[in-house]
């Protein structure tokens, strides 16, 4: 359990004036503080963290706090009325990390809810419900998860959220693009270029600066749909290219950016989204970068294996983009995951025991070919790993064998896939699971135009839709299904939510049914 030194909290005492409880919040907070929301992440046997941000007003500057530590009560209870408290403790909320807190919990009862809460004086925030894991090893049975992501501020509602919230499933996996970085855009436009119906926009210029980053997820969590999904499970968060800037892979920009320069820019962005999730200390930037990749062990029945596809990753071939294939997608030297973190997850998949494995990341494996026309040749997306030839082929040879499902997002639509060798035509070794955005891309349609094609030319892609949701994962120990869950809306409130598939993969077996 992580608390505070006497030291610690005698010094908060001191800045807040050693004033009563009700007295210091009433000279505080102008406004509700825990605005924000609250919510928990990364959880462990023993654990998992804990967040929440101080803004009374989120977003004005320095979301409306004094420049000082600001000492808050936080309280973990076996029950939902928080009578039987397990743990408790006081954090310090610093202005150097936007007065947000993350407590890392220890010392709990394994595969089992806990509810937590904070407080700072007479405020008190929401309640959460998080579950701790079961032990590495731990006979098990099952685990039901969900798999979300892509949720741009201007291009929907977040219903979706709403609706995954009243799944209640056992934890969460989002792959990325927490916020969008684009400046205001009242006038969108989708897919086939026709204007998208006006929802919501932006508040503030292109993100650049700390306090761009910092009002964008404040922003964005002060929707209610989202704090309500974040409220109900914990979460494993990881980012794409969004929480910096589209496509940004290493120290390279799309805009020509000297790298130093760009450097400071995705150090900023990257605070800004550790401040905002609630991940461990480990995952808080250097000046040197990130360790955003992890793994987490549940039970004897899933290792899951949480990657990050661009701190580590070489430059996107062919001029980015959705381009025809040239040299440089077949370059040998060509990282997407770097050789640290390639040999990390390879070490893992060999000493791992569980019954599956899922590979949590953010850019699509398989190397679709996106023609929709009569183009002479084949087209790939080369900000996934399609541009990235060798790198792809490492990954597919070491996870046969492995029970691997690879569950991805980016694309903004629904696929479900064989991953095979040799680009596609040689062995099934494991399958991918491709959720689709909560909000980017607007509504979507029925068939996207070109559909068709997509199928046609790529084999082992057995299921693709273009709405917007979330996937609901069951793993079994004989099977892995996954059910891939959309509202027709998000241009509109309150649209119902339905399973446009089920997809099923059977242990031992590198083969989907679609039902």
């Amino acid at each position: 359990m992580i608390g505070l030194t006497r030291r610690h909290v005698l010094g908060g005492a001191v800045l807040l004036g050693g004033a009563p409880a009700i007295l210091r919040a009433q000279q505080l907070f102008a406004a509700y503080p825990f605005r924000l929301g609250i919510a928990a992440g990364d959880p462990a046997a023993d654990g998992f963290v804990i967040w929440t941000r101080l803004a009374p007003d989120p977003l004005a500057e320095h979301g409306g706090m004094p420049m000082a530590p600001v000492a808050v009560d936080w309280q973990v209870a076996r029950d939902e009325g928080m009578r039987d408290i397990v743990a408790k403790g006081t954090a310090l909320a610093r202005p150097e990390l936007a007065h947000s807190v993350h407590v890392e919990v220890t010392g709990l009862e394994a595969a089992r809810p806990y509810w937590y809460r904070f407080q700072v004086g007479r405020e008190r925030s929401a309640k959460g419900m998080a579950r701790t894991l079961p032990p590495a090893g731990a006979p098990l049975d099952k685990v039901r998860f969900a798999v979300v992501g892509c949720q741009h501020y201007e291009d929907g509602l977040y219903t979706a959220y709403r609706h995954m919230a009243e799944e209640r499933p056992d934890f969460v996996f989002h792959y990325g693009d927490y916020i969008y970085e684009g400046r205001d855009s009242p006038l969108a436009f989708s897919y086939d270029g026709k204007p998208r119906r006006f929802v919501r926009e932006h508040i503030g210029q292109t993100l650049y600066d700390l306090a761009d980053y910092r009002r964008r997820y404040a922003q964005y969590k002060l929707d209610t749909d989202l704090q309500a999904a974040h409220a109900v499970a914990a979460w494993f968060p990881t980012f794409d290219d969004h929480e910096v800037e589209n496509n940004w892979v290493g120290l390279i920009d799309q805009n020509g950016t000297p790298p130093q320069d760009f450097a400071l820019r995705r150090a900023m962005a990257l605070q800004a989204w550790y401040e905002h999730v609630p991940v461990r200390r480990s995952a808080m930037p250097t000046p040197q970068g990130v360790t955003a990749y992890r793994r987490a062990r549940v039970g004897d029945l899933l290792d899951l294996h949480l990657l990050d596809t661009r701190s580590f990753r070489s430059d996107q071939p062919c001029d980015d983009g959705f381009k025809p294939i040239c040299a440089g997608v077949r370059d040998p030297a060509a990282q997407v995951m770097g050789q640290t973190q390639e040999k990390w997850l390879a070490a893992n998949l060999a000493e791992g025991k569980a019954r599956w494995n899922a590979i949590a990341q953010q850019v699509m494996v398989m190397p679709l070919d996106r023609r929709t026309s009569d183009a002479p040749e084949p087209i790939r997306n080369m900000d996934s790993w399609a541009g990235y030839d060798a790198p792809r082929e490492r990954l597919i040879a070491m996870l046969g064998g492995r029970n691997a499902v690879v569950l991805t997002g980016d694309e903004h639509q629904t696929f479900a896939g064989e991953l095979r060798t040799r680009s596609g035509t040689g062995e099934a070794r494991a399958v991918e699971f491709v959720t689709t955005s909560i909000s980017s891309g607007g509504d979507g349609a029925d068939v996207r135009v070109g559909n068709d094609r997509i199928m046609a030319d790529n084999p082992y892609l057995k299921y693709t839709a273009d709405r917007r949701g979330y996937s609901i994962c069951e793993v079994g120990r004989d099977a892995w299904q996954t059910r891939f869950r959309a509202v027709r809306s998000v241009s509109t409130p309150d649209a119902p939510v339905v399973t446009l598939a089920t997809a099923t993969v059977a242990a031992g077996e590198a083969k989907l049914s679609i039902a």
